[in-house]
């Protein structure tokens, strides 16, 4: 299968993310879990990575929990994914510019180079701040303007 894939892991990260994002307290990974109906034990472990990441701090005690590690402003849609799932685009586990092609791929780096930077030109400025106020940037928001985006493409055989 070829495309964007987005794991549940992400998905689940990112929801997580926008529970604390509305919340001005510490929140348990069981609340977190509950308000998005998530597996708590899948959930406790990604909470985990998104603490090695930098993403969220987390707090012991009757007043503990999980929250943002700064601003929601400034974490990005990108840098969840990076944390979570690794780079936004590998070809057979190499970053695009670790490919080397030959004869008539020659070129096909170039494809992979252009596919990340499209990537990154969507999920780098939408903010969790964005999402949770659902006031996308402008350079996100054109996409969602064109009727095809909302519609599925048929495999061609």
């Amino acid at each position: 299968m070829f495309g964007v894939h987005i794991p549940a892991k992400v998905d689940y990260a990112m929801r997580a993310l926008l529970e604390l994002t509305i919340r001005d307290e510490p929140t348990s990974a069981d609340t977190l879990a509950e308000a998005q109906q998530l597996p708590t034990k899948f959930l406790s472990a990604i909470l985990s990575d998104l603490r090695r990441a930098g993403l969220i701090t987390s707090r012991r005690g009757v007043d503990g929990g999980y929250q943002l590690a700064r601003p929601a402003r400034e974490i990005s849609v990108a840098d969840v994914m990076r944390a979570i799932d690794g780079p936004l685009a590998e070809v057979r586990g190499l970053r695009p510019e670790m490919t080397k092609y030959e004869g008539a791929a020659t070129h096909l780096q170039d494809v992979w180079i252009a596919t990340r930077a499209s990537l990154r030109s969507v999920l780098e400025p939408i903010t969790l701040e964005h999402i949770a106020k659902g006031q996308l940037p402008r350079s996100a928001a054109k996409y969602l303007s064109d009727p095809t985006a909302w519609l599925p493409r048929a495999r061609t055989p």
